[in-house]
């Protein structure tokens, strides 16, 4: 079995070819509007989360898995499992900095308020994650491995 801190190294020495195969994912999804992108055999449906650097500043775009909110449809969930790395995924930094952004939902672009959920309402959310995807479990496992607890981020519609 692969240590935690091992896979984050593989991960880390990956993320080149994660960031090309990336890229394509959202060129694609923006192009088509979400018809190629928006599912991907073996995987839920995912969205686009566009963020602004918490320290550059620059806008980026990451796709993620999401699932609606069981308390409330028209939010949606996110979870920054990175895989379980030991580390958050930058995207959460990001959003803590500016949580007021955009996601792409096939061809909706909405505009969206994120909010790191409360632990009653993570451990609430986790039967729904590994529902939407079963290796959050897996993910979950790993995290706790290296005392990381998952946040999940709430993503409520703004008007």
């Amino acid at each position: 079995m692969v240590s935690t801190r091992a896979f984050g190294r593989t991960l880390d020495r990956l993320a080149p070819v994660v960031g090309a195969v990336t890229r394509a994912h959202i060129a694609l999804y923006r192009r088509t509007g979400g018809r190629l992108g928006h599912t991907l055999p073996g995987l839920p449906t995912m969205l686009l989360l566009d963020h602004v650097g918490a320290r550059s500043g620059r806008p980026r775009t990451t796709p993620l898995l999401y699932f609606p909110h069981p308390d409330d449809p028209d939010d949606l969930v996110i979870v920054a499992s990175y895989g379980g790395h030991p580390r958050h995924p930058a995207w959460f930094h990001n959003l803590r900095a500016h949580p007021d952004t955009t996601v792409q939902l096939r061809d909706e672009v909405r505009l969206v308020h994120a909010r790191i959920a409360r632990d009653e309402e993570r451990e609430r959310l986790w039967p729904a994650a590994v529902a939407t995807y079963g290796s959050f479990a897996g993910y979950r496992r790993r995290a706790d491995e290296v005392g990381r607890t998952i946040p999940f981020v709430v993503l409520t519609r703004r008007r």
